[in-house]
C-alpha cells in the first residue's frame, strides 16, 4: 500500500496531516524512496503521539519515526535505512479459524498482526520483505500474498495445456 493509501486510514485525524507529511517526505526522499512509497505503517499505542514507518527501498528496509507533535516545534520525523542483510525478520505465521485468516510477522522488532483484509495485506508486504532480503525481484505490491493478482484482474488464470512428446522415429 502507498503512503497516500494510508492517509485515509489513519486512527486519528492528526497523524497524518498535511504538516505532518511535509517533514515526513524530505526524510524519506533523502534515503532513496519515492515521495509516495510502498510502506507498512506501524501505529503502535499512541498513533495520534507517534508512528513508523517500514519502507522496502533497493538498498535496504528504511524505518521513519513519526513524532505527531512535539511541543513547541510541531512534527518532527527520523529515519533509519537498514541495509537488507541486516534486516532482522521473524517468520510469517497464519492460522485459519471459523472463517477468518489470522496473521502475525515481525520485522526489525516490530509485530505486525491483522485479520481477514489486513492479513492478506501483511502477508504481501512480508513477501517483499523476504524477497528483497534473499535479494529476488519482490513480487507485486498489490496488497496482498499471491493471489492478489488474480483479485485484481478479477479472473483466475487459464490452465496450461499439456505438451505431447513429439512423435517417434517419424
Amino acid at each position: 500500500m502507498r503512503l497516500s493509501d494510508w492517509r485515509g486510514r489513519t486512527p486519528h485525524r492528526d497523524s497524518m496531516t498535511t504538516k505532518v507529511i511535509s517533514v515526513v517526505e524530505p526524510v524519506i526522499t533523502a534515503m532513496g524512496a519515492d515521495a509516495d512509497p510502498t510502506c507498512w505503517v506501524v501505529w503502535g499505542e499512541g498513533p495520534a503521539v507517534r508512528y513508523v514507518l517500514l519502507i522496502p527501498t533497493a538498498s535496504g528496509l528504511l524505518q521513519v519515526h513519526v513524532r505527531v507533535n512535539v511541543p513547541q516545534e510541531g512534527p518532527r520525523a527520523s529515519g533509519k535505512l537498514v541495509r537488507w542483510n541486516r534486516v532482522q525478520s521473524g517468520e510469517l505465521a497464519m492460522e485459519v479459524a471459523g472463517g477468518h485468516r489470522l496473521l502475525s510477522f515481525q520485522v526489525e522488532g516490530h509485530v505486525l498482526k491483522g485479520s481477514d483484509e489486513e492479513a492478506d495485506a501483511i502477508a504481501g508486504f512480508a513477501l517483499q520483505i523476504f524477497a528483497a532480503i534473499d535479494g529476488r525481484t519482490p513480487p507485486a505490491a498489490a496488497g496482498a500474498g499471491r493471489n492478489a493478482s488474480r483479485r485484481a484482474a478479477g479472473k483466475r488464470p487459464a490452465k496450461p495445456v499439456p505438451q505431447l512428446p513429439p512423435p517417434a522415429g517419424g
